[in-house]
């Protein structure tokens, strides 16, 4: 059971993020970091020294060098020593560590960040060590071909065409006008056929960028913040590594993570979701039992700015910033890690009552 046990709530309480730029030469990964970490701490008033528990998400394949994560703690301070821990996986994933650590009784407030920084490399390419290294990763199928593969099997099984494809793109970017940290905002050209059928305008942008997320538990979080996102419930799940042996139409991963973080119990009235490219924001929509009822990616969501390694925590740090506002009452968010959506978290926050 994943949602949180009688008596500790645990809730986020601020939320900051970059500015999601195409490029940062200029910065380095702890530079593009500090400010964000400065304004959320100050958005709650504490001090690093108030923290009592940090963790991270990153990836070394991005940074071209191990262990890169021990340079950004530099931004965060890690002298006097402070409890710190890291993954390499979206900073949904370090969120999700951060909560059960909170569970746990051991810290009653948590630092999580994480950033990415795609502009120095070739993304498409770094994404293939993803894969199945003795029988896919050889091929060198980048992101972009395995998302085309999954588009064309929702279009071939009659759930969506190109048209429809393009209005998903278009809603998203649209939505992200409100939005000044998104990297792209209001029309953007379907464009050429990147890979078919997918066109240039049916994937996210390559860019820059960082998050930052605190989270506190029970009364603190009520000191912290006016309106706590309370995480009712939280849940991670996978799907099977080899892509031949799955239904690229469908995420019964998502659905499992859903259901078990008690998604389906009551409607929710906004879903951040994290969809790169079009037809994975079709799957998702079907999995989570989306209707059009539902406000979804208002922020724009990971067409508009997908830092790799943040843009999953940047849509629980954007569902959460509705409910700290009053703009939702109950709140999905969606990250996903992988090729194809292959693994995915769901989590289900709510507001006090007005």
């Amino acid at each position: 059971m994943t949602s949180a046990p009688r008596g500790r709530e645990i809730a986020v309480v601020a939320f900051a993020q970059t500015d999601h730029r195409r490029t940062s030469d200029e910065l380095s990964e702890v530079e593009m970091l500090m400010p964000v970490l400065h304004e959320v701490l100050d958005r709650t008033g504490l001090k690093t020294a108030d923290i009592d528990f940090t963790c991270s998400g990153s990836s070394d394949y991005l940074a071209g060098r191990a262990f890169s994560f021990t340079l950004a703690l530099d931004g965060v301070g890690a002298w006097p020593p402070i409890s710190e821990s890291h993954v390499e996986m979206d900073g949904a994933w370090a969120l999700y560590e951060a909560w059960t650590k909170l569970l746990t009784g051991d810290a009653d407030t948590a630092l999580v960040y994480a950033y990415g920084k795609s502009s120095p490399g070739s993304v498409r390419d770094v994404l293939t060590r993803q894969l199945d290294p003795y029988y896919v990763a050889p091929l060198w199928p980048d992101s972009v071909a395995l998302a085309a593969l999954q588009a064309q099997a929702l279009i071939d099984a009659g759930d969506t065409d190109e048209p429809a494809l393009a209005a998903v793109a278009s809603r998203n970017r649209a939505a992200a006008t409100a939005n000044p940290h998104a990297q792209l905002r209001g029309p953007v050209p379907q464009g050429d056929h990147l890979v078919h059928p997918l066109r240039t305008g049916d994937c996210p942008p390559i860019g820059d960028g960082a998050a930052a997320v605190i989270l506190a538990a029970g009364d603190r979080a009520r000191q912290l913040c006016a309106r706590p996102a309370w995480i009712r419930g939280i849940d991670h799940r996978i799907e099977a590594h080899g892509l031949g042996v799955r239904d690229l139409t469908d995420s019964p991963s998502t659905r499992l993570a859903a259901e078990r973080a008690g998604a389906f119990e009551r409607p929710v009235d906004t879903a951040e979701l994290h969809a790169p490219f079009t037809a994975q924001e079709i799957v998702l929509r079907k999995a989570l039992r989306l209707g059009d009822d539902v406000d979804v990616n208002p922020s724009g969501g990971a067409l508009a700015a997908n830092p790799i390694m943040a843009a999953g925590l940047i849509r629980i740090g954007e569902a959460a910033a509705r409910v700290h506002r009053g703009q939702s009452d109950r709140a999905l968010a969606h990250a996903t890690s992988g090729p194809c959506l292959q693994q995915n978290l769901v989590a289900v926050l709510e507001g006090e009552p007005r």
